[in-house]
Parts: C-alpha cells; structure tokens; sequence
C-alpha cells in the first residue's frame, strides 16, 4: 500500500506546503495568470520545468533510500545546481525543514538521518524522497507525489488569490494527468544514475519572480512565503 506518497501529497500533512504558492502569486500579482486558462498553461509549464526537476530528484532520493543511503551529499548538490534561484532553493529548504519535524516522527529511518546530516535543512523533493523510498513504495511514486505537489500547491493559491471556481481549478489539476504520469516514468527510469546527468530545464520566468517576491515580501505584506 502506496501509504507514504498519499499522506506526503496530503494538503493536510503539516509540512507547511499552504504558505507557498511556487511563484502563483507573484505571476496573479503581474497579471500573467487572471483566470482558469492561464493558470492550466502556468501550472504546465511549472510541470515540465521547475516540477520536472524536483520529480526527477525525488526519485533518485527514493532510490537512495531503497539502497545503500550513499550519495546523499551529490544528490543535494545536483538539486543546488538546478535550482538558481537562490529564492527558490530557500523555499525548498524552508519547506523541508518544516516538513522534517512530521517525517521523522511518522518515517524515521537510518536514510533520512543521512540525507539530514548532509543539510540540516534538506529540499524538500529529497525529503520526499527519502521517505518514499525508506517506506518500500518505488521512485516513481516519489516523482508523482513531488510532480503533483508542485501543480497542486498553486492550483489551490489561485482559489485563494483569483478567486477561481475550485471545481474549474480541479479540472486544470486533472488535465494534467497524462504529462504526470509520464515524468514519472522518465524520474524512475533516472532514478538509478549520476546525479550529474539528472535533467535541468531552465525555467528564468519562475527564477525571477521568486525573486521579486522575496523583494516585495520585505515592501508589503504577501499572502505566501514564496
């Protein structure tokens, strides 16, 4: 039973996932998403990009975890490297951080206390990963969960910020099941390699928003951390 995955892409699983929006507000603030089609091509290209390549790191996490737990110091730096907005490797690491608490308390293992001993404030896919892959489920399903967290997170920022129809916003979520399930396949099949050969898609829009919203954030009051 695929337990773990489900409970880690639970909106209700106190990680701290509801402070972010992976940079939905920021693009609502710049009028790039204003309703229910902008925001299913936004959350597509989140996706392919800055989604594909947290899936891919979460399954090679999983794979970790599965094995020998060697490589973890690697894993983080390739995830680093593919992450240049220093904007976004803080919101990754803030989330881990504040999701590590729930982990070790439900998934304690010998993996996650390697992965955190590499960074005592892991990313976030990685923890999603090692957990994953501790509790026996395969790369796959830590690819998914991490692919769909990284739609679902700003799908629900848009109901909030837009006030969009949630039952339009679901259907968005759900048109995207087929590009899903395909990185999924392509994380699994990843999973085993050099970390230095795992993808990085650029995403520069995402990069710079992130940015802004770091910036803005210290001007006024934001909704979302990120």
């Amino acid at each position: 039973m695929m337990l773990a995955s489900l409970v880690l892409s639970d909106a209700r699983f106190p990680g701290g996932g509801h402070v972010h929006s992976g940079g939905l507000e920021e693009a609502a603030d710049r009028g790039l998403v204003t309703d229910v089609a902008s925001l299913h091509a936004f959350l597509r290209g989140r996706l392919r990009t800055a989604g594909r390549v947290a899936a891919c790191a979460a399954a090679a996490a999983a794979d970790l975890a599965a094995g020998t737990g060697a490589g973890w110091a690697e894993l983080d730096a390739a995830l680093d490297a593919r992450t240049p907005s220093a904007a976004q490797r803080e919101a990754s690491r803030s989330q881990g951080r504040a999701s590590l608490r729930a982990v070790r308390s439900a998934w304690p293992s010998a993996a996650l206390d390697a992965l955190v001993a590499v960074h005592r404030r892991p990313h976030h896919p990685l923890l999603v990963g090692v957990v994953v892959g501790a509790a026996g489920e395969p790369p796959a399903a830590a690819a998914r969960c991490v692919g769909y967290l990284a739609v679902s997170g700003p799908a629900s920022a848009a109901v909030r910020l837009l006030g969009l129809d949630p039952f339009a916003v679901n259907t968005a979520v759900v048109a995207l099941g087929d590009e899903l399930e395909a990185l999924a396949a392509e994380a699994a099949a990843l999973a085993g390699g050099d970390p230095a050969d795992l993808p990085a898609p650029g995403a520069p829009l995402l990069d710079l928003m992130a940015e802004s919203h770091v910036h803005h954030h210290r001007e006024r009051v934001r909704l979302f951390a990120s």
